[in-house]
């Protein structure tokens, strides 16, 4: 059975994961510049400083928004050539088909128990050491307390923001500002902080897997389910 290469796009899909921690703390960072630059206007009664502060916001959002979609889009090819190669391993039964390391991912409601599944699949068929499971567990808890917690903050933060005068001329309104854009910081510190252990973890997961594997493809196992009566040689 044909056996997929993992360590490439593996490492790809790693920097993506990095570029993703690095982005949520660079938009974290951006609701203190917010705070600090809506304290200045409130001093000098400037509006210009607060469009600077919508200015930083949004260039630390687009960039998160695309290494998150790389990320997402390279985790998924690694997690499928992944979960194919166990197929050639012999005396591996995964519990979910390949097509679930793409499904698993796509589906509603699904994809907050099948993604960690099939990782589980994956991790504790290639790696050849305990404690896989818990790793994976922090990983997947972690992600869901970034993803829920994030999507939860983004809201209450937009609704807030919404009801802030437009064009503040009184130095109190200058300080809604600041006490909105700290609310901010403190709504997403946690989410922020799970996601970048989720993006250690993770990093982890693919590297030590995608070792394990390519280290399999070399040791002379073969590949392939083994059948009664079938001569399985030993690697040399």
């Amino acid at each position: 059975m044909p056996v997929r290469p993992v360590r490439g796009v593996g490492l790809a899909a790693s920097i993506a994961v990095g570029a993703v921690a690095v982005c949520s703390l660079l938009s974290l960072a951006s609701t203190l510049v917010g705070r600090s630059l809506a304290e200045r206007a409130a001093g000098t009664g400037d509006q210009d400083n607060l469009l600077v502060a919508a200015l930083v916001e949004v260039a630390t959002a687009v960039p998160f928004v695309v290494a998150y979609l790389a990320a997402i889009g390279l985790v998924i090819v690694w997690t499928y050539r992944a979960r194919r190669n166990l197929d050639a391993f012999p005396g591996v039964l995964p519990g979910y088909s390949a097509g679930w390391a793409i499904a698993g991912w796509l589906v509603p409601f699904v994809n907050f128990v099948i993604p960690a599944q099939v990782m589980r699949d994956i991790a504790q068929s290639s790696l050849r050491r305990g404690g896989s499971g818990r790793l994976v567990a922090l990983w997947w808890g972690s992600w869901l307390v970034f993803l829920v917690g994030g999507r939860w903050a983004d809201r209450v933060s937009s609704r807030e923001f919404d009801r802030l005068p437009e064009s503040p001329t009184l130095r109190s309104e200058f300080y809604d500002y600041a006490d909105h854009y700290t609310a901010s910081f403190n709504r997403n510190l946690l989410p922020t902080l799970a996601g970048l252990v989720a993006g250690a973890t993770l990093i982890v997961l693919i590297r030590r897997i995608s070792a394990a594997q390519h280290a399999r493809m070399r040791s002379g196992e073969p590949y392939g389910p083994v059948v009664p009566g079938m001569t399985v040689p030993s690697p040399e």
